[in-house]
């Protein structure tokens, strides 16, 4: 899977989609296509989770050892900006399971998601963020849900304005948001 031509010269570009939609493997796609020595970001812990490490594991053999691998669960912002580079490609997966850590740790989200949305333009190199598109099933039963759906999608608002390009992905077919064909 390649990156269309719109986003191909993108320095920082958003990739959206649901779960199992090929969003990972998208981005993963689209750094290798282009130049910088690829960076892992990862957001997500196993913390005792054997499914989660399964799938921290499997991700990390799809990407083989031209990767090299940081894992960051809070401090994302202060991380990018010391791994973004002019000759590195950093990917950031995910922004989803970064809100789901900050909520879990007591943070000011609104916070960390103005914090990220305004380094986004000045980071030096490529990046490129994946998050999920969460909002667009049922309306969930509980607050917390609620909480968490809502801050997600304002996450991804504010990451779509500072990016260069936005992609969602449905069925693994990239549909291109910004900028618009």
């Amino acid at each position: 899977m390649t990156a269309p031509p719109a986003i191909a010269g993108a320095r920082h570009v958003l990739v959206l989609g649901g779960a199992r939609s090929g969003k990972s493997r998208y981005a993963e796609a689209h750094v290798l296509a282009g130049s910088g020595r690829p960076v892992y970001l990862a957001t997500a812990t196993a913390g005792g989770d054997a499914e989660m490490a399964a799938r921290i594991a499997h991700h990390r053999e799809r990407r083989g050892a031209a990767w090299s691998t940081v894992e960051e669960p809070l401090e994302l912002t202060a991380a990018l900006h010391r791994l973004a580079a002019p000759d590195a490609a950093v990917l950031v997966d995910c922004l989803t399971l970064w809100v789901t850590n900050l909520m879990l740790a007591g943070r000011d989200i609104s916070a960390e998601t103005a914090a990220l949305a305004a380094a986004l333009p000045g980071l030096p190199g490529r990046v490129v963020l994946v998050a999920n598109e969460v909002g667009l099933g049922i309306v969930p039963d509980n607050a917390m849900a609620r909480e968490f759906r809502d801050l997600a999608g304002r996450l991804n608002q504010e990451v779509a304005a500072a990016a260069d390009a936005v992609v969602f992905l449905a069925a693994g077919l990239p549909l291109m948001l910004k900028p618009q064909g």
